[in-house]
């Protein structure tokens, strides 16, 4: 590091911002961050230290507004980065990772129909234990709803009637247009008008106003790739790169484990038995599975956590190719990466994410086969109703219950 920058501390004033500079470069090259894409970060923190220092600014006094104002100033005589920002923020909760986050938040005006938004999503979280995309898909529901009924006023939840509820459906499902889509706003919508109850801000049982939104049960099919894209899937991962070790593994976990996305990004190193030969998996509402471990899907993470995945701080298995090296963000994630996959194998399906795959299990097992019972245990349904699509795709057992055509075949 000091043969590489240099120190620009050494001389820095006691107590001057300046001394954490390369303390900070260091913290970023630990998260993956090449030496030679540091260089300019260094210097652009250093510049920042020295303005905060001659404004007399000390680290539990930075706001946020501190890094909009210097960059104002620098962008005057200095070509302008996409990167300076996230690297000066970065370099501000690092300095006081409590207090500039706090800060930050103080800084931004929270309208009332936010903060009461925050606040059913804190609900959904610790008292119903909703997975974190449940929780979002709510609370965008429930924001526009506050923002429709009460916009930047102070929000009373007993003043929200029958017709509020109804006017608000009828134009998000104009808007929405997919049915499914549309039944998760009413069923946000409910369970907001549950939580007022439950606080005791609404009185009146509202829940039973709120439209039902036209959709039917198990009228589609599931949508699967077969046993011999799957296995064409898998052959074009480059098994022989630390992406192509990554994606492949993660591609066996989904292909025969069924794992959803959220369930690969939040699998950690702890939830690995190799002793027992087991995984542990986190689902939604804070359910936890146990499944054996198979052969191949175990031997595929072995070459991944030996060969491919960067050493970080990060207990998840699954961890970002570039810096900074952490978890992958989010379910968007691993189905960015079943995409890609699909394109690189020449795979025409009719879904491109990661559930694709998880149906594909459930209908190879079904043609093997396997009870509904069985998959449903291996893909952890909570309700066998959920599990009972599949049978539309059992052909075999179909064509039993067809009734003859009226005169002969035709």
């Amino acid at each position: 590091m000091n043969q590489t920058f240099g120190n620009p501390c050494d001389l820095a004033p006691k107590g001057s911002l300046s001394a954490t500079v390369q303390v900070f470069v260091e913290h970023m090259q630990a998260q993956g961050y090449a030496a030679a894409s540091m260089k300019e970060s260094t210097r652009l923190v250093k510049d920042f230290a020295a303005w905060l220092d001659q404004h007399e600014i000390e680290g539990h006094s930075m706001l946020a507004k501190h890094v909009t104002e210097y960059l104002k100033d620098r962008w005057l005589t200095h070509r302008r980065r996409c990167g300076d920002s996230f690297t000066l923020h970065a370099f501000g909760q690092f300095v006081a990772p409590d207090w500039y986050k706090a800060s930050s938040e103080q800084e931004a005006v929270i309208s009332p129909a936010r903060r009461v938004r925050q606040e059913f999503e804190q609900y959904l979280l610790c008292e119903r234990g909703l997975a974190a995309a449940s929780i979002l898909l709510y609370g965008n529901a429930i924001g526009r709803f506050l923002d429709s009924v009460f916009g930047v006023e102070e929000v009373r939840l007993e003043q929200i009637t029958a017709p509020d509820l109804i006017r608000f459906v009828q134009a998000e499902a104009a808007r929405l247009h997919h049915p499914k889509r549309a039944q998760v706003m009413t069923t946000a919508l409910r369970s907001f008008l549950q939580y007022g109850r439950y606080c005791g801000e609404i009185i009146v049982d509202l829940h039973t106003c709120v439209p039902t939104v036209a959709s039917w049960s198990l009228a589609g099919i599931p949508r699967t790739i077969s046993p011999a894209q799957v296995q064409r899937l898998l052959g074009g991962c480059d098994r022989q790169s630390v992406t192509g070790r990554r994606d492949y593994a993660m591609l066996v976990l989904i292909s025969r484990l069924g794992l959803r996305a959220s369930e690969v990004v939040q699998l950690t190193l702890d939830d690995l038995d190799w002793a027992e030969g087991a995984i542990r998996i986190r689902g939604p509402a804070q359910r936890v599975d146990r499944l054996p471990l198979p052969a191949d899907v175990g031997a595929a993470l072995v070459d991944y956590l030996r060969y491919g995945r960067p050493a970080c701080d990060s207990r998840n298995v699954f961890i970002q190719i570039h810096a900074p090296r952490r978890a992958l963000r989010g379910p968007s994630a691993v189905s960015c990466i079943v995409r890609r996959a699909l394109k690189r194998s020449g795979i025409d399906s009719p879904t491109k994410g990661a559930h694709l795959l998880r149906h594909s299990l459930a209908t190879q097992m079904l043609g093997g086969g396997a009870s509904l019972g069985e998959i449903a245990e291996i893909l952890r349904h909570r309700s066998p109703q959920t599990t009972t699509i599949y049978a539309k795709v059992d052909l075999v057992s179909l064509h039993t219950l067809a009734l003859p055509w009226p005169g002969g075949v035709q």
